[in-house]
C-alpha cells in the first residue's frame, strides 16, 4: 500500500501516529525536550516538503521517521559538542594570554597593536561576514555548521568566510596572513 504523504489528511494521520515515536527517538539522543520538539518539527517538515523521499519498498514509515529523528538529533548533539569545545579552547587561549607576562615588552606592544588592527578590521566587515569568520576561526565551527546556524545555503556560508578573509587581508596586509583552511566537513 502506497501512502500519499502530500495529501494533508494522510499527512495529519501519519503525524498523529508517529510524532510520539519520533519525539522519543530524538529525546533519547539529546536529552533536551525543546531540541526533541525541534527535531520532530524538522522531520515532519522534511517529509511534507519532499514526500517522495520515503520509499515504502525500503521499509516501514515509522522506522524511516525515527531514523531521521535520530540522525538529526545526533547532528544537533555534535554541533553542541563542537561549540562547547570551541568555547573551552577560547577560554584557555584568553586565560593563557592574560596570565603569561611577556619577557619582551616591545613584542607585547606590537602584538597588542596587531590584535587591535584585526579587531578594527573585523568591525568594518559586514555583520554576516564577521559572524561567519568568528564562528569559523574562533568558534571552531565548520562551514556546514555555520550555514545551518545562519539558515543560509552552504555556498553562501563559504562565500561569507572567503570574502571576509579577503577583506581582512586587504586591510591588514601581511599582518593577517592566515594559514588556516576554511573548515568544510562536519
Amino acid at each position: 500500500m502506497s501512502l500519499n504523504l502530500s495529501d494533508p489528511q494522510v499527512f495529519q494521520r501519519v503525524y498523529d501516529e508517529h510524532s510520539r515515536g519520533v519525539y522519543a527517538a530524538a529525546f533519547r539522543i539529546s536529552g533536551n525536550a525543546a531540541q526533541a520538539q525541534d527535531v520532530v518539527q524538522d522531520v515532519f517538515l522534511r517529509v511534507w516538503r519532499k514526500p517522495s523521499s520515503f520509499d515504502a519498498r525500503r521499509g516501514e514509515l515509522g522506522s524511516y521517521l525515527r531514523l531521521m529523528a535520530r540522525s538529526r538529533a545526533l547532528d544537533l548533539w555534535r554541533e553542541g559538542q563542537a561549540a562547547g569545545r570551541a568555547s573551552d579552547r577560547l577560554k584557555v587561549v584568553v586565560a593563557g594570554a592574560e596570565e603569561r607576562p611577556d619577557d619582551r615588552p616591545a613584542t607585547a606592544v606590537e602584538r597588542d597593536a596587531d590584535r587591535e588592527a584585526v579587531r578594527e578590521a573585523l568591525r568594518r566587515l559586514p555583520s554576516a561576514q564577521r559572524e561567519a569568520l568568528v564562528l569559523a576561526y574562533w568558534g571552531g565551527l565548520t562551514a556546514d555548521q555555520i550555514a545551518k546556524r545562519s539558515e543560509v545555503p552552504l555556498g553562501t556560508a563559504k562565500s561569507r568566510i572567503r570574502l571576509g578573509l579577503a577583506k581582512l587581508r586587504e586591510e591588514c596586509g601581511s599582518l593577517f596572513e592566515l594559514d588556516l583552511e576554511v573548515p568544510v566537513a562536519a
